[in-house]
């Protein structure tokens, strides 16, 4: 039987569920998942093996004008997105009207690859919204096949992964059949800590925060961790530590608890705090943080 790889790109505006989509098709939290916009700020693979096909999803950051460096950068992870994909996945939630780059939407358009557009959310919607909504969609692009799903409510998740499989190339994989994801595990340690944080966290916090694990020792029976949160101003680091480390301490425990069920092993984290000013709009700090190419 012949075999078929090939690269999978999600994109969409903020907070349309991206993430929790990719999640589903992986079967592995990968992605960070909560209310907040903005909360994926890398491009995240995440690989489905099967005997006969090779999946390689990709998350993106949700699609905004960008107001300072690190936005820019993310948005270049947008832009990657078009350049290696074979199929395409545009994700839209009930009530949407268009993307929040017009740019990006002309990409769409014209695009020579399968575009698949996700109408996600339909729990949250009836039959008369719905079917307005499928029609605004084939009016403002023809060229796309429309899904109607609830990437949540797990509804519709299995035929479009069906769909994908048949449009898949015929390929070798592109990576070990065992391969989970290209990320390295100091990457999830930080993406989980940074959850957390945006969990808790209100205002400008989150945004000013980067997670960077400077050490991940692992035994036999236990992953020693010592992960550094960056702020950018002095005020932040009082707010993350909080009244007698507090604040910093659920940090993490609920980190430690999630990554305990990510490598099904005993966890230790310490956390520590830092000021880094103005790390979003330095662009050598960036790329320490794996933006900016």
């Amino acid at each position: 039987m012949a075999h078929k790889a090939g690269f999978v790109n999600i994109i969409g505006n903020p907070n349309v569920g991206k993430s929790t989509l990719m999640n589903a098709f992986v079967g592995e939290k990968l992605s960070i998942i909560t209310s907040k916009a903005q909360t994926t700020r890398h491009r995240i693979l995440g690989i489905v093996n099967g005997d006969d096909f090779q999946m390689i999803l990709s998350d993106t950051p949700g699609i905004i004008k960008p107001a300072y460096e690190l936005q820019t950068s993310m948005m270049d992870f947008v832009k990657s997105a078009f350049e290696d994909a074979d199929v395409l996945l545009y994700m839209v939630e009930i009530g949407e009207k268009a993307l929040k780059d017009e740019t990006f939407f002309k990409k769409i358009e014209h695009s020579q690859i399968p575009v698949l557009l996700l109408l996600n959310k339909i729990d949250t919607s009836d039959q008369h919204v719905l079917e307005e909504q499928v029609q605004h969609w084939k009016d403002l692009l023809p060229n796309a096949e429309i899904h109607p799903i609830s990437a949540l409510e797990n509804f519709n998740v299995k035929e479009v992964f069906d769909r994908i499989l048949e449009l898949l190339p015929e390929a070798p994989p592109y990576y070990p059949k065992d391969q989970l994801t290209d990320k390295p595990e100091r990457f999830f340690v930080n993406e989980t800590i940074r959850e957390k944080i945006l969990l808790h966290y209100k205002k400008e916090i989150p945004y000013s925060v980067e997670v960077e694990t400077e050490e991940f020792l692992e035994d036999e029976d236990i992953i020693r961790i010592r992960s550094v949160i960056m702020v950018e101003r002095d005020t932040q680091k009082g707010i993350i530590i909080g009244h007698k480390g507090s604040a910093l301490k659920r940090v993490g425990v609920e980190a430690r608890k999630d990554l305990e069920k990510f490598f099904d092993k005993q966890v230790h984290i310490e956390l520590y705090v830092k000021v880094n000013k103005n790390w979003r709009s330095n662009a050598q700090q960036l790329r320490r943080f794996g933006y900016n190419g």
